[in-house]
């Protein structure tokens, strides 16, 4: 096969057969017929039928791996059993599903095996012309009926431990050795930890390491004839070490962007309300409700699903019984409240559906209270819970269940259709330097698994399994169409939680790849041939010199804004206008201000907290007490706290509690965040340039509102506001630029003051860095790729001077975010410290000030005029 997989599919065998193949009666005829092949699942088995087909077509038999990258929600495990029966055909017997978690096991049991549950995806009677097959789950492949469908389920970390460590009747090595097996990796994201390493360019060190990966390349090497299928949505090609590996693998490729684009997804609304959490617990309670109207009044039977997320299993767990106890004690002023201060259209559409089928408040508490009993609420937090309870949380469109309460046992490997409402029941945020954070991300991949399209139609003519009502957004069941998302008011967290949905796929991207090359010119010169650039490492950092908080923590003013009943909601990826909210005043206090007691209530329900997590990032710190008193810790943290007048000047005990958990939650994130294990060496070391930089083929993903000339051609006029022919430009090492329009204007820059550089130079370069190195902070270790360096070669004959200088262009909006870098690269020229290599020639190492053509020309033009 060819080294690009997908491409040699989708171009070359796509135009010669995929269309007019025909899928076998083994995939078609031994699936369960509830369940009809969508269009992208029908091309995913034809690629593979192609590709087995091509594989085998008069060559010899090897291991063959390949990656079917699909979004969550698309399928998956459907594909799984049709290729299972698919290869049954072609000879295999013995398959090994493997995944990170212990619940999916149970799910794809319940796919696989239980003939009775609505999720099973085989057909009654599985067949291969006159002869009927069964499947059966089996512990090993030892003494397995040669006529069966034999599976052994397992986790990952088990297969591990049972192949390492042997026990008896548990799976072995010999179990591979003698016979072909088909290996199904679920979610296979989780087993890259050592190619993410690099460690997947040797394949004899991969096969020898005691990793969960190591073990899965062993088993799969141990027969010629072994099968690896894998299947995640969540495979990051950016990753140089990811894109090696998988690459070549890739069989079928179909995104979360391509999902929700053919209607196969809800859409996304986002809720905003300035509330206590069980008061937009209610309002999740009413859309619900109201939404469950909607399904019956045109004879759908649906019954919508609330999860309750919190961030803490205390957390959930005493939420649980909060709502437990306000459902019961739920009044008419309540609801009338939400009415009365609500000014959102999906809130008071509700009432207006109330009123106008003569449903009184108290008549509709008397149905939430029957809906939403103890009976019909399910908590999945702990392990043992969650294991006790996946079977009901995976089967909630046929229970009684009206709401789950998790942290998130539920974020992976949930299958589950009929959920419209997600509760973020806390406010906290993990982004910095403008990158989305891994809760963050969470909560967006949460919301892609909950956005997974709930089946219904009210005529034949209606897709099932599409959505529906795209251009009738009036129509009452849209609503049922939507995943409502319910978030405290808070526009920086929603600003982030768009910009991860629109990473994962739920907004589409531009894709485009361009190739940069190294000029033949500077390939010739004696600096590409044999010269060095000078890069340093990244080294442990020992933090026993660490007093007391980052001064970034006590200097800061930490702003608290008090509830104050204010509500309004957004669309997602929805650009949103001015919004002043409620009319609010602020004070300044210091967190000591609301007493020991206080803040030593705040840290006991936070688990970051406990002494012995502090001391790992804190070791010179001594006690609690010391903690929340000395003025190098807690004792003289600021606060800002917003709300309506009369709240800020008298501030209630659980104002000032719950104040106190924000701020702590915040420098939480802070202090975890700024655990600085390394460092960045003073010391330069020489690297070959012909070993570093090289021709690149780049992939440019576009986000819509991005920077128009990111992925376009300098050189061609026609594409870019910022022509210039760099073919002609010797000085530019690479024969375009693809960047943005600040490091084509910086480009311009250079080529302005190049006759400057020649008359001080007798050589100089502009060398575009396409992720070619990276270099490290000195203080904390961070990586960053400087976009270009300017190579200069004095016209010395005795100690000629070698200047290398680091350029990083910047837009103005990323200005403020990575001044960290900026302050990095201008402190090079007073720290690095190198080795001078010869005796005639002097190398120097430089940084300059950011580049921006607008906000920071008489910096970097200071900088430069030292090099003129």
């Amino acid at each position: 096969m060819t080294i690009e997989l997908y491409q040699m599919l989708t171009e070359e065998l796509g135009k010669r057969y995929i269309e007019n193949t025909q899928l076998p009666a083994s995939i078609t005829s031994n699936l369960n017929p509830a369940f009809p092949v969508r269009p992208y699942q029908e091309k995913a088995f034809k690629f593979f039928v192609n590709y087995w087909q091509e594989a085998f077509d008069g060559k010899p038999r090897q291991n063959h791996q390949l990656l079917l990258h699909m979004a969550t929600g698309s399928g998956k495990t459907l594909m799984m059993a049709g290729l299972i029966s698919y290869l049954y055909e072609k000879g295999y017997r013995n398959f090994l599903f493997f995944v990170n978690n212990s619940n999916i096991i149970e799910k794809t049991k319940d796919n696989f095996l239980n003939t009775q549950s609505k999720k099973y995806l085989f057909d009654d009677t599985i067949s291969f012309g006159d002869k009927r097959v069964d499947i059966r789950e089996v512990q090993n492949f030892q003494s397995v009926n040669t006529d069966d469908i034999n599976i052994v389920f397992s986790t990952i970390q088990g297969l591990h431990l049972s192949l390492n460590v042997p026990r008896e009747n548990s799976i072995t090595y010999d179990d591979f050795e003698d016979q072909k097996i088909v290996l199904i990796s679920d979610e296979a994201h989780h087993i890259n930890a050592d190619t993410k390493k690099g460690k997947e360019t040797d394949q004899d060190v991969l096969f020898e390491v005691m990793s969960w990966e190591g073990t899965v390349e062993r088993i799969f090497r141990a027969n010629p004839q072994n099968v690896l299928l894998e299947f995640t949505a969540t495979v990051d090609f950016s990753d140089e070490n990811l894109s090696a590996k998988y690459k070549p693998k890739l069989l079928f490729h179909y995104p979360l962007k391509n999902f929700r684009k053919d209607g196969y997804s809800k859409e996304v609304k986002v809720l905003q309300a300035d509330l206590p959490p069980f008061d937009r617990a209610i309002q999740a309670v009413l859309l619900s409700q109201y939404r469950r109207k909607i399904f019956e009044k045109n004879k759908q039977h649906i019954k919508p699903v609330i999860l309750f997320k919190s961030k803490t299993i205390n957390l959930s767990k005493a939420f649980f019984e909060e709502f437990k106890d306000g459902i019961k004690k739920l009044k008419p002023a309540t609801l009338a409240a939400i009415k009365k201060r609500s000014s959102e259209p999906t809130i008071l559409k509700i009432f207006d559906y109330l009123d106008a089928n003569n449903i009184s408040l108290i008549n509709l508490i008397a149905e939430l209270q029957e809906d939403f009993s103890d009976e019909k609420l399910i908590s999945v937090n702990s392990k043992e819970e969650s294991e006790a309870k996946q079977i009901a949380v995976n089967s909630l469109e046929s229970n009684e269940y009206r709401a789950v309460f998790a942290v998130d046992k539920l974020n992976e490997g949930w299958d589950v259709l009929n959920l419209f409402d997600i509760v973020r029941l806390y406010d906290t945020r993990d982004s910095k330097d403008g990158k989305v954070g891994k809760t963050t991300m969470s909560e967006a991949q949460l919301i892609g698994r909950g956005a997974r399209y709930c089946p219904f139609q009210l005529s034949s003519e209606q897709p099932l399994y599409e959505r529906k009502f795209d251009s009738d957004l009036e129509n009452e069941l849209r609503i049922c169409e939507e995943l409502f998302y319910h978030s405290a008011y808070n526009p920086k967290y929603i600003q982030e939680l768009n910009t991860a949905l629109q990473e994962i796929g739920m907004k589409a991207k531009e894709t485009r790849e361009r190739k940069v090359r190294l000029k033949k010119s500077f390939l010739n010169t004696s600096l590409y041939k044999a010269g060095h650039i000078f890069l340093n490492e990244r080294i442990k950092y020992n933090r026993e010199d660490i007093k007391g908080l980052d001064s970034s923590i006590i200097k800061q003013t930490h702003k608290i804004s008090l509830r104050t009943g204010y509500t309004k909601s957004t669309v997602a990826f929805e650009i949103q206008g001015g919004d002043k909210g409620a009319d609010k005043t602020s004070r300044d206090y210091h967190i000591a201000d609301f007493g020991e007691t206080i803040v030593r209530k705040a840290i006991q329900r936070l688990e970051f907290y406990e002494f012995s997590n502090l001391k790992q990032y804190l070791p010179n710190l001594k006690s609690i007490r010391e903690f929340i008193t000395s003025e190098h810790y807690l004792g003289q943290v600021k606060v800002e706290v917003s709300g309506l007048a009369e709240q800020v000047e008298n501030l209630s005990p659980d104002e000032k509690l719950d104040s106190t958990i924000q701020i702590l939650t915040s420098i939480a994130d802070v202090i975890a965040s700024d655990k600085v294990e390394y460092k960045g060496s003073k010391k330069f070391t020489p690297q070959m340039m012909r070993s570093v930089f090289t021709d690149k083929t780049l992939n440019f993903m576009l986000d819509d509102g991005g920077d128009k000339e990111f992925g376009r051609s300098m050189n061609d006029a026609a594409e870019t506001a910022y022509h210039l022919d760099l073919t002609t430009r010797a000085w530019f090492a690479f024969d375009d630029c693809f960047g943005t329009s600040e490091e084509k204007l910086l480009i311009q820059y250079i080529d302005k003051r190049y006759k400057e550089l020649k008359r001080k130079y007798s050589e100089a370069y502009l060398i575009r860095n396409e992720k070619h190195f990276k270099i490290y902070a000195i203080d904390d270790g961070r990586a960053m790729e400087p976009d270009f360096i300017l190579y200069l070669i004095g016209k010395e004959k005795v100690d000629t001077m070698h200047y290398q200088v680091f350029i990083e262009p910047k837009g103005a909006h990323l200005l403020k975010a990575d001044e960290w870098k900026e302050r990095f690269l201008t402190s090079i020229k007073a720290n690095y410290d190198l080795e001078q290599l010869f005796s005639n020639k002097t190398y120097v190492v430089w940084g300059m000030p950011f580049y921006n053509s607008i906000e920071r020309v008489p910096e970097f033009e200071e900088a430069f005029e030292e090099l003129i």
